[in-house]
């Protein structure tokens, strides 16, 4: 069961990389959960120990503290994936500004407005305006569609825009 609240906000950038590197792990077979992330980031191999050991010591300390509190809270058999922090793609943070933009669609649009929106031509419009390139267009209603599978069709877009 996932947890009623928005965990990703209480969960550093830092932490939530390494879980993002857990989860992307080809050799993991099943949903990783806090508890193997704690005993991956003890033994210090893997792509996770990767991340970690380019943090300063400190740093170090401070996201066991943090996944500690987390399983605290939460317990250890809780999938890594709920506590990854997501964002739209770049493209598709381009988009989601356009469809902000777009006076056909409610002020704050939600993902399920959004795809709407691009099945509806937003994502042609673009293309032709140069804001996005034609390989994009293929990768965005997927993009979409797991965004709105970890978050729902209600979601707030805006709130996954990728700010860099």
């Amino acid at each position: 069961m996932r947890p009623p609240i928005d965990v990703t906000t209480r969960v550093s950038p830092e932490l939530s990389s390494v879980m993002e590197q857990m989860i992307n792990d080809p050799d993991q077979e099943e949903q990783p959960t806090l508890a193997q992330l704690r005993a991956a980031l003890r033994e210090s191999k893997g792509e996770e120990a990767m991340a970690v050991e380019s943090l300063h010591p400190q740093d170090r300390i401070s996201l066991t503290a943090e996944l500690d509190d987390l399983i605290e809270e939460y317990g250890e058999d809780a999938p890594v994936i709920d506590f990854v922090v997501t964002k739209a793609s770049e493209v598709l943070s381009r988009v989601i500004e356009a469809a902000m933009d777009d006076v056909s669609l409610p002020e704050e649009p939600t993902l399920a407005a959004v795809r709407q929106a691009l099945v509806q031509g937003l994502a042609a419009r673009l293309i032709g305006e140069g804001t996005i390139d034609l390989d994009d267009d293929a990768v965005l209603i997927a993009e979409i569609d797991e965004l709105i599978r970890r978050h729902g069709e209600n979601a707030v877009a805006e709130e996954l825009i990728r700010l860099e």
